[in-house]
């Protein structure tokens, strides 16, 4: 397309590739975990790291992993030791994050709704090529982290019970989780936006299990899922003139309804293949 003969461009098609497989990646142990919402929290909170920047004259995407992993952490503390439950925890986390956001925003030099406005929904075009190298790097972090840990994750993400008997670290996978998830928040928040960013974490591994039975392949799919969305959303905004994106959550959904619709009626012939109808007899005329 002509539009990627512009540097910006391709630093807004890299970000979003990266975020495609990165987010899935992460999100299948947070599905798996049932906190799907926990990246809304966690995006909440990185605003607040991002007002911070902004108030310090200094890299809003550097401030935002930092306060999204103490806030990721202290989340993550207080679900374990303390009488809060894990929901309620969670509700803290979001109204603590987006009010603290708020407030450092507008207290900011640069305090326009333009401003906020690319965080909270995302704005690739802007994206420099630090913040390239920052997601690039961060994004290669998390994947390499996902990839290793798997057997240890996923046991336990399975079973917790099961993974403190068997002698894992439980305490610390889960506060590498909630660092990676923090840190793949922020990430992504060039990308798709603090307010999207569950989406592209959920959605590719919603879209995966409906083919898939394995865990490795549910989360080889979802990651292939989330980098076609991610590719396929920065072409059509930039033909159509529409957010990055959100274009890419639209496209995610429209992918996990097309497997979604697809698989049943694979699943519905199979059953059908299986269980073929008896064949009625013909009726039999008796003759006096």
């Amino acid at each position: 397309m002509d539009l990627f003969q512009y540097d910006f461009m391709i630093r807004a098609l890299i970000g979003a590739l990266v975020i495609g497989l990165a987010a899935p990646a992460l999100g299948i142990y947070l599905v798996q975990r049932r906190l799907s919402l926990i990246g809304d929290g966690i995006g909440h909170v990185a605003l607040t790291g991002v007002g911070v920047g902004l108030l310090l004259h200094h890299s809003p995407v550097i401030s935002a992993v930092i306060v999204s992993a103490l806030g990721a952490v202290g989340i993550e503390l207080i679900r374990q030791r303390g009488r809060t439950s894990g929901d309620l925890a969670l509700a803290l986390l979001f109204y603590g994050g987006i009010a603290g956001g708020v407030v450092l925003v507008g207290l900011s030099d640069d305090s326009s709704n333009a401003n906020l406005m690319q965080y909270l929904f995302g704005s690739l075009i802007t994206t420099s090529p630090q913040d390239v190298v920052i997601i690039v790097a961060l994004g290669a972090a998390v994947l390499i982290t996902m990839t290793v840990f798997r057997p240890a994750l996923f046991a336990v993400c399975n079973d917790e019970e099961y993974a403190k008997v068997s002698g894992l670290p439980v305490r610390t996978l889960n506060l590498l989780m909630a660092v990676t998830t923090a840190v793949t928040v922020t990430i992504a928040m060039r990308t798709v936006g603090l307010l999207l960013v569950s989406a592209l974490m959920v959605v590719p591994v919603a879209a995966a299990q409906q083919v898939t039975r394995g865990f490795r392949s549910t989360m080889a799919l979802a990651m292939l899922i989330g980098l076609g969305a991610a590719g396929v959303g920065v072409a059509v905004s930039a033909e159509v003139d529409t957010a990055p994106g959100a274009t890419t959550v639209i496209i995610a959904l429209a992918a996990f309804v097309a497997i979604a619709a697809g698989g049943g009626a694979v699943r519905a012939l199979r059953r059908r293949a299986q269980h073929p109808r008896e064949v009625e007899p013909p009726d039999v005329v008796l003759q006096g």
